[in-house]
């Protein structure tokens, strides 16, 4: 478990060099963190606390826990509604006839820290695949002239090892990008299917399950069903069969009740909006990054609004040079690379496409 701990904690560090955004990091960072500590909330409740306590006179109490942790409970979902205390004892408990009612099986609460777990190993596989096709690239051209405090020999030497390094591999830069936009579909594809998953893993209540429990509120009290009631019971019915003193099967019914449900059904909510909120930004990063590989002005606007100190005629010739993967690439290092430094970098670059000319701006600066 300390080695699971290592690993969350070595996410919250801020990385020196980002390869990335910021809705990437949603997805590889905030996800996974927030899953892994839940899994960790329910397996600490579910092997460490008391995660089922059954009621049953006949058979010894240790037995029927392991009993129907094993072989699940049950609701009878017409039992739902009703004054608890008077119509039924507990919200989904109640008489039923074998063969007739509606009995519904709940055999989830085994699985929950697995499965929490396994959707956060999902949630970093597309980072796992952009740092590898990555391959350290821009940590390299960066060359620590993200700090505005560099020698100005060592910053002289570095600025002129990256401006000769974009003059010689100038648009051979598209399938670096394109890889990186494959990851951000991935991620927006993950979380779909994530939310697919988990309505699957829930027998089809999870789809709806955030917006039912605020409807429920709105209700009236006689009427209305809790959403986390029929998902996640408090109280559920086991049956035990045995055999008699004379060898014929006796049925012994008990109510079982499951506290680690109580944490489960706020695992659930929350992670019903957040998939939500997380697809909705995915989506919305998604359809802008369409539009960014459509549109080269767009493109342009952006590299200015990152190189904001630069001057617009060397951003321009830099610009009309560049390709999607060229683009790309420059606008990534001007998220790690220091501002004034940026401005000079763009500054002899576009000298350099140029033809080695100096701009007449600079030539009067000088």
């Amino acid at each position: 478990m300390f080695d699971v701990f290592g690993s969350v904690k070595g996410l919250l560090k801020i990385d020196q060099v980002c390869i990335d955004n910021n809705v990437f990091r949603m997805h590889y960072k905030a996800t996974v963190i927030i899953l892994i500590a839940f899994s960790l909330l329910v397996t600490s409740r579910q092997y460490i606390g008391d995660p089922i306590d059954c009621i049953v006179d006949e058979i010894p109490l240790g037995v029927m826990d392991t009993y129907c942790w094993i072989y699940s409970t049950f609701t009878v979902p017409e039992r739902l509604t009703g004054i608890t205390g008077r119509d039924v004892v507990q919200p989904g408990v109640g008489s039923h006839v074998e063969g007739e009612d509606e009995v519904k099986y709940h055999k989830y609460y085994q699985w929950v820290c697995f499965v929490l777990f396994f959707q956060a190993i999902l949630f970093y596989v597309p980072r796992y695949l952009w740092k590898s096709w990555e391959g350290g690239r821009l940590k390299m051209l960066v060359m620590d002239l993200n700090s505005p405090i560099v020698n100005d020999e060592c910053k002289k030497d570095r600025k002129r090892i990256l401006v000769q390094y974009f003059t010689e591999n100038l648009n051979r830069h598209n399938f670096y990008a394109y890889r990186f936009f494959l990851c951000e579909a991935l991620n927006f594809i993950n979380v779909i299917g994530q939310i697919y998953f988990v309505d699957f893993f829930l027998d089809g209540e999870f789809s709806t399950y955030g917006s039912d429990v605020l409807k429920f509120t709105e209700m009236e009290p006689d009427e209305r069903i809790d959403p986390m009631a029929r998902v996640f019971p408090k109280v559920t019915k086991c049956t035990f069969h045995k055999y008699g003193p004379s060898g014929s099967v006796q049925k012994f019914d008990g109510l079982c009740v499951l506290p680690l449900n109580i944490v489960n059904e706020k695992i659930y909510v929350f992670l019903w909006f957040w998939f939500i909120i997380l697809s909705i930004l995915s989506g919305i990063s998604l359809v802008f990054r369409i539009a960014v590989i459509m549109g080269p002005k767009l493109r342009h606007l952006m590299l200015r609004a990152r190189s904001r100190l630069a001057e617009g005629d060397d951003v321009d010739t830099v610009s009309k040079r560049c390709n999607i993967g060229d683009w790309f690439l420059l606008y990534q290092l001007g998220k790690n690379i220091d501002t004034l430094i940026y401005k000079e970098v763009m500054s002899e670059l576009a000298a350099e496409l140029n033809g080695g000319n100096v701009p007449q701006k600079q030539r009067m600066d000088a």
